[in-house]
């Protein structure tokens, strides 16, 4: 069953941010992910979004999503974002429409 990773971020600093940015794709990609949602323009309809950035990406597994976050090529990545954003990720099993 597919997975996703939800990830809501606030970009703190936007240079320092960019080379998290530039570096993760190729980890995604290895793991068998695909961006769904990389933060385009957004309608507000009801409420308000609690972060800036709202980025959604599929995995095809909830296991190919944990191999990636634990990935040591992934990790490498996560000081750079977190010095520079704060935020929240999160893996969400997908649903099967039964």
């Amino acid at each position: 069953m597919k997975a996703y990773v939800l990830a809501l971020i606030d970009v703190k600093d936007p240079q320092g941010y960019a080379a998290y940015a530039q570096g993760v794709p190729a980890t995604i990609a290895a793991h068998g992910g695909r961006y769904i949602v990389r933060n385009g323009p957004k309608t507000p309809c009801e409420g308000t979004l609690p972060t800036d950035r709202v980025v959604v990406i599929e995995f095809p597994s909830v296991e190919k999503a944990r191999a990636w976050y634990g990935s040591d090529e992934y990790q490498a990545l996560v000081p750079i974002r977190q010095a520079a954003a704060q935020g929240s990720l999160t893996i969400i099993e997908g649903w099967s429409g039964q």
